[in-house]
Formats: C-alpha cells, sequence, structure tokens
C-alpha cells in the first residue's frame, strides 16, 4: 500500500501538494474560529462517579449550571481598613466591578457560596452592622478581612458557566491589574476562572517558548545529519502541515465534546516530533536510492516500500498503544489521546502522499545548498559505515555481551527503583511561576485568612454533600443531626458544614463543608473518603435518601481511583497488543517479550528520574526546574503509552535490519552487528531531534510542561541509546538463534514483514 501510494503521488506531484495546500488553508480558517471554543480547561470523569451525579443532581434540581466564584485582595503595609484612604481604594474598585455587565459579574457570595449573602466587602458589612444578626456578622467578618486589618477580601461571583467565566474574567482581571499600579496598594484576583484564565495564558507562553527553542536547534541537527539546506527544511515544513491540519480537526470534534485545553501544546509536541522523525527516515532512504543511480520516481516508490512501511508501522504502533487511554473514563485522558492519535495520523498521511509528491518534485535537488564541511557528518547507509563510532560500540558489545547488559541495565534498574517512593497528586496554582498573580493572591490568603486548617481555598472549594430524596421525612432530619454532630466530634473538619439549603419542591438539600487542606492534594482526598465512609454513610444507613459528595476534592478523589483502577488495565492492553504484533512481525515469542521488558526497564528509568529530579529536587536547579509536592497522578499513565509506542519505532527499524540479515546469512552475529551499524545513526539522530523538542517545552515555567518535556526527553533519550544500542544486540548476541523461536502450535500466524525485500 505504500508504495502504490508513493507512485501515485509521485504521478501526480502537483496535484497532490494542491490538496495539501488547500487542507492547510482550510486548517488554518477553522482553527481560527472554533479552537478556543473547542477547549475547555475542566477536567471531566466519563461515567456515573459519585462527584460527577452530584453535580448533576445540583444543576437540574437546585442551582443550575455550577459559577465560579473569584475574590479579590487588596493589602496595604501601611493602611488599615480604618484609614480613610483605604475605605476609598476599596469603594471604588468594587463600584468599577459591579459596573461590569451583568453577564460577567452577577453578585456577590452566591447561594453556594458559604454564607448566602449578598455582601461583597468589608465595608459593605461594617455599614449594615446595627441591621445584621450578630452571629451571621461574626461569620461574615473573617472572611472579609484580615487579623492584621491590613488586607480584605472582596468576594464576587461570576455569571455563566465555568467554560464562560474563564472567558469573561479576562475584564475582570484587567479592572485589578489596573488597580494594582497604585503603589501604596497591592491587589490581587484569584479564583476558578481567574486561576483557568493564567493557566491558558502560561500555557500559551510554555508553547511560544518550546517552538522558539525547539525548532531552530532542531533545524540545526536536521543540518547536520542531511548536509544540505532544502532537505533539512522538508521535516519541518510536514510537520507544520501536520500540526495545522490535526488542529483543525480537534477544533471541529471539540465541538461536540469539548477537550481540555492541554491537547493543543500535545497536538503541536507530537507532531513536531513525530513529524520530523518520520520525515528524517524518508528523506535520508530517498537520497540513499539516488545514491544507487535510481531515478527519481522509482526512488520515491522504492522509498515507499522501504522507509514508508516502517513509518506506516511505526504510526499505527503509536495510535495502538494510545487508544489504551480511551479505556480510562476521565476527559483529561481522552483529550490527549485524541490530540496525540489526531496529529499522528495526520503526520502518516503528509509521510506517505504529500512528502513522496514534494521528493518527486524536487529529485536530486534535494541536496541543493549542500553546506562545506557538513558532509562527513551526515548520515551514511550501512554498506559506508564500516569502522565507524557505531561499528566500534558493536565490537565492544557484541564481545562482552554479558558485561554490556550488567553496565547498562544494573544502573536503570537502580534509577527505577525510586519510583518506589513516587507521590502522586494534582499541581495547582501553588506550583504556577512566581510572577503569577493568582498564585500570590493565594499566598496571601493563606497568609492572612485561615480557620484551623481550613484557608479561603476551602471555602471556595468545599465539599458538597448533596441529599437526594423526601427532605422533610423526620428519618432524614435524624439523619442529617447525626451527620453535623458527627463531624463536629472530627477534628478533621474544624467548621461546621453550612445550613442546609432545600430546593423548592423539597425532594434535593446541599450541605456545604468549608474543606480543610489544598484541594487537590492526596491528603485531601483521604479526608474525601474519611468523610464518606466514617461519617456519611453511618449517619445516613436506612434513610431513604441517597447522598452523593461533590466538589472539587470529590472529583479529585474520584479521579485517583479511576487512575488506581485503570493503570493495569491500561498496561495489560497495550504490553499485550504489542506483544502480538511484535509476535506476528518477526515471527518469535523471544522478541516481543524482551522488546516490552527492554521498554518497561527505559519506562522504569524515566520515573524514578521524574522523582529524583522533581520530588527530591536533585538537579531541579540545574535544569531551571521548580520542585513540586507531588507528580501530576495522570502523567505515569500517559507517559507510559506515549513511549511504548515512540521506542517502538526504533525496536522495530532496528530488528527489521537485524532480521533481513538473519534470513540471508544465518549468522546471528554479523546480523546483528549490521542491524546495529546501518540504523543506529539513523536512530541517534532521530531520537536526538526528539530530545531537543521535548526538552524546549520541558523548558517553560509551568511544572506539567516541565515534568512531561523532561520525562518524555529523557525516555527517548535512554530509549535510543542505551538500550537499542546496547541492550538490545547484547541480549541478542546471548541468544543467538534462541532470539527467534516460535512454538509450532503459532507458526500459523501471518508474516507481517515491515522491510519489503528489496530488488535490485
Amino acid at each position: 500500500m505504500t508504495e502504490y501510494l508513493a507512485r501515485v503521488s509521485a504521478r501526480r506531484p502537483l496535484v497532490v501538494i494542491l490538496l495539501w495546500v488547500l487542507l492547510v488553508v482550510g486548517g488554518l480558517g477553522i482553527s481560527g474560529a472554533f479552537l478556543d471554543s473547542a477547549t475547555t480547561t475542566e477536567f471531566r470523569l466519563a461515567g456515573r462517579y459519585e462527584s460527577e451525579q452530584a453535580a448533576a443532581l445540583l444543576e437540574e434540581r437546585l442551582r443550575g449550571p455550577q459559577k465560579s466564584a473569584e475574590i479579590v485582595i487588596v493589602q496595604s503595609e501601611t493602611l488599615t481598613v480604618e484609614d480613610e484612604a483605604f475605605e476609598a481604594k476599596v469603594k471604588a474598585l468594587h463600584a468599577e466591578i459591579s459596573a461590569l455587565k451583568p453577564e460577567i459579574v452577577s453578585g456577590g457570595l452566591d447561594d453556594r457560596n458559604i454564607l448566602d449573602s449578598p455582601f461583597s466587602h468589608y465595608y459593605q458589612v461594617a455599614e449594615a452592622g446595627p441591621l445584621l444578626p450578630q452571629e451571621q456578622s461574626q461569620q461574615l467578618l473573617p472572611l472579609l478581612v484580615s487579623v492584621k486589618r491590613n488586607t480584605v477580601m472582596m468576594h464576587y461571583t461570576l455569571a455563566g458557566t465555568t467554560e464562560e467565566a474563564t472567558s469573561t474574567v479576562a475584564e475582570l482581571v484587567h479592572i485589578v491589574e489596573e488597580a494594582n499600579r497604585d503603589p501604596d496598594f497591592l491587589v490581587l484576583i484569584g479564583g476558578t476562572a481567574s486561576v483557568a484564565h493564567e493557566q491558558n495564558e502560561l500555557a500559551e507562553q510554555d508553547l511560544q517558548k518550546g517552538e522558539r527553542f525547539g525548532v531552530p536547534v532542531a533545524l540545526l541537527v536536521l543540518l547536520v545529519l542531511f548536509g544540505a539546506v532544502v532537505a533539512t527544511l522538508i521535516p519541518l515544513g510536514l510537520s507544520l502541515v501536520s500540526i495545522v491540519v490535526a488542529l483543525a480537526f480537534v477544533a471541529l470534534i471539540g465541538q461536540q465534546f469539548q477537550l481540555v485545553f492541554f491537547v493543543t501544546i500535545m497536538v503541536v509536541m507530537i507532531g513536531l516530533a513525530v513529524g520530523i522523525d518520520y520525515s528524517l527516515l524518508i528523506v535520508l532512504r530517498f537520497k540513499e536510492e539516488l545514491g544507487k543511480g535510481h531515478s527519481t520516481r522509482v526512488a520515491v516508490a522504492r522509498t515507499g516500500n522501504t522507509a514508508g512501511r516502517t513509518v506506516l508501522f511505526s504510526g499505527v504502533t503509536v495510535v495502538l498503544a494510545l487508544l489504551g487511554l480511551f479505556i480510562v473514563p476521565a476527559s483529561f485522558y481522552q483529550s490527549l489521546a485524541l490530540g496525540a492519535i489526531l496529529v499522528v495520523l495526520t503526520t502518516l498521511a503528509a509521510t506517505l502522499t504529500l512528502l513522496p509528491a514534494v521528493l518527486a518534485l524536487l529529485g536530486p535537488r534535494v541536496n541543493l545548498l549542500t553546506i562545506p564541511g557538513l558532509s562527513r557528518f551526515a548520515l551514511k547507509g550501512a554498506d559506508t559505515s564500516e569502522g565507524g563510532f557505531w561499528d566500534l560500540i558493536t565490537r565492544v558489545v557484541t564481545w562482552q555481551p554479558v558485561l554490556s547488559l550488567l553496565v547498562v541495565a544494573v544502573p536503570m534498574i537502580a534509577l527505577s527503583y525510586f519510583y518506589l517512593d513516587i507521590r502522586t497528586g494534582l499541581n495547582d496554582v501553588n506550583t504556577f511561576p512566581d510572577k503569577a498573580e493568582t498564585k500570590q493572591a493565594f499566598i496571601v490568603m493563606e497568609e492572612e485568612f485561615s480557620f484551623g486548617s481550613v484557608t479561603p481555598a476551602g471555602f471556595l472549594s468545599p465539599a458538597e454533600i448533596v441529599i437526594s430524596g423526601d427532605i422533610r421525612d423526620p428519618a432524614v432530619q435524624e439523619a442529617v443531626e447525626k451527620l453535623q454532630a458527627s463531624l463536629a466530634q472530627d477534628f478533621t473538619f474544624p467548621l461546621p458544614p453550612q445550613p442546609m439549603v432545600v430546593n423548592d419542591a423539597g425532594d434535593l438539600a446541599l450541605l456545604t463543608l468549608p474543606f480543610p487542606g489544598k484541594s487537590t492534594s492526596p491528603e485531601a482526598a483521604d479526608d474525601l473518603q474519611l468523610l464518606r465512609d466514617r461519617h456519611i454513610t453511618p449517619a445516613f444507613q436506612g434513610a431513604p435518601v441517597e447522598v452523593y459528595v461533590g466538589g472539587l476534592t470529590a472529583e479529585v478523589a474520584d479521579f485517583y481511583g479511576i487512575v488506581r483502577v485503570y493503570t493495569p488495565i491500561v498496561f495489560v492492553f497495550v504490553l499485550g497488543l504489542s506483544f502480538l504484533i511484535l509476535m506476528m512481525v518477526f515471527r518469535s515469542i523471544v522478541i516481543p517479550l524482551k522488546a516490552i521488558i527492554m521498554n518497561l526497564l527505559s519506562v522504569g528509568a524515566t520515573y524514578g528520574l521524574l522523582v529524583l529530579v522533581f520530588q527530591k529536587g536533585i538537579g531541579a536547579g540545574l535544569f531551571g526546574f521548580q520542585q513540586a509536592d507531588v507528580i501530576d497522578a495522570w502523567l505515569p499513565l500517559f507517559l507510559f503509552t506515549i513511549l511504548f509506542g515512540l521506542s517502538m519505532d526504533y525496536h522495530v527499524f532496528l530488528l527489521s535490519r537485524i532480521r533481513e540479515r538473519y534470513d540471508e546469512s544465518g549468522n546471528n552475529t554479523e546480523s546483528v552487528a549490521y542491524g546495529l551499524r546501518s540504523t543506529a545513526g539513523l536512530i541517534t539522530g532521530a531520537a536526538l531531534i526528539m530530545v531537543v523538542v521535548f526538552g524546549a517545552f520541558a523548558s517553560g515555567e509551568t511544572v506539567i510542561n516541565q515534568v512531561m518535556g523532561f520525562g518524555l526527553a529523557i525516555a527517548v533519550f535512554l530509549d535510543a541509546t542505551l538500550v537499542r544500542s546496547v541492550l538490545v544486540p547484547a541480549s541478542m548476541e546471548v541468544l543467538g538463534r534462541g532470539n527467534w523461536y516460535l512454538p509450532p502450535f503459532l507458526r500459523w500466524l501471518p508474516d507481517l514483514r515491515v522491510e519489503a525485500v528489496e530488488e535490485d
């Protein structure tokens, strides 16, 4: 099939290129019009999990779509709330915020937010003091003014859904930034929408920074590998085409199923990596075929029949590995998997059609603008690489295979050991760069306002206990009282639930519980499970109602549970599928077993390095990384699927060359040496480009990008150097003919060779 596509594309190159130009133009238009509305900062669980059920009941029967609470902080080092200048600042700021359209700000503390109060700031309560019950005044003031009386919190509820608020909050943020120009006051904003808004901005900055750094360095590497400017520009152009088209598909799909905003970074990062990787393989093989004296069209066809088959198999393997993430019922995993799959598929399509068309037009001109002096560094074929660096490595490895295995495998196993210390969670605003205004806002909140272990964040993201049934039933009333009494005796929850809110129909009630600790931390998730198991279940035992706990911490706790349950399922799916595919490709059960073990070894070593660098802080400063208390819970499983797919590319490419030579000669040692010598330069070059691209995104300011970029870069580096260059040839030398063992009862399996047999 790949040869047919190459021949057709080479026969009508201008038509193929024109079709892709139309796709790119259309893709740019679609992305510009729909991409923003296709993504969201919310992550949702795809199933009837307790937190999802609670949110659905509240939306249907009590409050409608959940609204976003925002806090504006005003602080002075020299003034207190008793000073007229302080009062004037707060009132002027409040007047400006209140003047915003009702579509942006709908009021003060809303009815879900603890106190069912119309008040937004301290002076409103102070002026209404005589008219307020003393108990309500005592409840309100700690939420509005600090003990030092030099800091106030102004509470607002944004109109619309969370997604709409994330967009419209920009106007509120602008007002706060202007107010912060006054040197006598520090004015900050923090809340669901403003955090999401700033997170989007930081992600966009990281994306641009990654592109600015990664693309030029990747071009430099390609220039060294090719030695010519024209050949160097082709992979980058193909990557950009694939990314544009993939983002258009993301924008269209996102109109029906909103995707997590991180999907755009995923498309760009993976698109650059695989686009350059696949193009490198195709262009090098095309140059090799031209060097054998073949005409341009014949060289394109032969390239499609050899390197094209390898690229197709590689892309399909990546896609199959990523399909495992769709098993996980969480929008975050599914969004990332969809973005990566779309860009891999568009890259495959472009590599197998657009690239042959471009090469057919260029022909020998692919070597135009050769850089003098770089030719001696350019990649060479197997027949001209004897006596070089990789030939020397091969001889050393095959001379002492057992020692080579121990020298490389033991340190990698030792690194993997640190994975046992991994502490997973979800990094939040506290891991934003120090310059982030929302981070500064939450720091001030925690320093100036606290209620035992409950911080203002605990009021912004409380636990929501939803009771569905006849709330007037005496048994239900008794259960509620029993729950309140039980919570009062547990010091884990220092503040009691707020007064119960009942809907008009009397069939749904909401108890809002200010929650201790950081809402997304593993400890908060443990406390949430304690609330469910120790307090709610016994209190409502036998009561004729259904009780669900919702809110941010409940969603996080449910997500952690999903990761624990589905991680082994995804592992079994990906490993089992990879085993079956490799067994049919190489007609051996030993080869796939070794591939799985070695891939797990590189993934395990990567996990260990992530723990050492980010959790323990070893070398974090050297790389300019932030130290984080936790590794994001979604990351290990995501890294596993991505890395398993990408590493299989190199594994198959190396082993197919070894198997091809072995079938010809029957000499295992010579076949291993030939395979490594003929592919090591290409594998290392392609891997270096991936390391550059992923490393560029690791240079961003957000911990998520740093951890993911570093993890991908280090895993590809380990896989392409130590695993492919040492462990694979050493183990194959040790096992000899045993590498190709296939039990007789499995010999009926189809033979799925990757590399076609060449006809000279």
